[in-house]
């Protein structure tokens, strides 16, 4: 994890955090374990262990100015109203939970091939996002989401895309073919 500290006139700030005063013991001893060249203990707890670099940047000729709060994209979901398709409750996915299921993929890439990434919405509310390369076939997302949930083996059900809904009836296309790169598919139980 990286991590900068601006040393203030009044104060220290940790990634354009709040001013945190000189004169609070706890800010005290953060400072002291810094000096001796030590992890101080609230960063160790925010790491769990991993390895942190401290920089440090010296601005004590100046006051603390709050920095400018920067732009945040809209991370969360949205719902369709009007669709077709099944209620689809989603969780958030971290990206450990996106790697996880990259990692446990039965699908195999071929990395000198253009590859993309698929985020399947399932009947059941979960998902799933997998790599496959662009000459995969829409048979290949069947048959990855029978193997990641083998529930769905004896269930009948299609695939969609999103917008505009499309059913994804010729499963011998490849995905460039189908116009399936990088989005979403829905499954829908018949």
């Amino acid at each position: 994890v990286q991590v900068l500290l601006k040393l203030w006139r009044n104060g220290f700030s940790l990634d354009d955090g709040e001013l945190r005063s000189y004169s609070d013991p706890t800010n005290a001893q953060f400072l002291e374990s810094v000096k001796r060249g030590e992890i101080p203990v609230e960063l160790q707890r925010l790491v769990h262990g991993g390895q942190v670099n401290l920089d440090m940047e010296d601005h004590q000729e100046q006051e603390y100015v709050k920095p400018r709060l920067r732009f945040k994209a809209f991370s969360g979901e949205g719902q369709k109203l009007g669709s077709l398709t099944p209620e689809i409750v989603s969780t958030p996915s971290s990206p450990e939970e996106e790697e996880k299921s990259i990692l446990n993929a039965p699908v195999l890439i071929d990395d000198s091939m253009p590859a993309t990434k698929i985020q399947i919405r399932l009947a059941d509310g979960s998902r799933l996002i997998q790599r496959f390369n662009q000459t995969h076939r829409i048979k290949d997302i069947r048959d990855f989401i029978i193997q990641s949930r083998p529930a769905f083996a004896a269930t009948d059900f299609v695939l969609v895309t999103t917008f505009p809904n499309k059913e994804l009836t010729d499963e011998s296309l490849t995905l460039q073919e189908a116009d399936i790169l990088n989005t979403v598919i829905l499954q829908q139980l018949k």
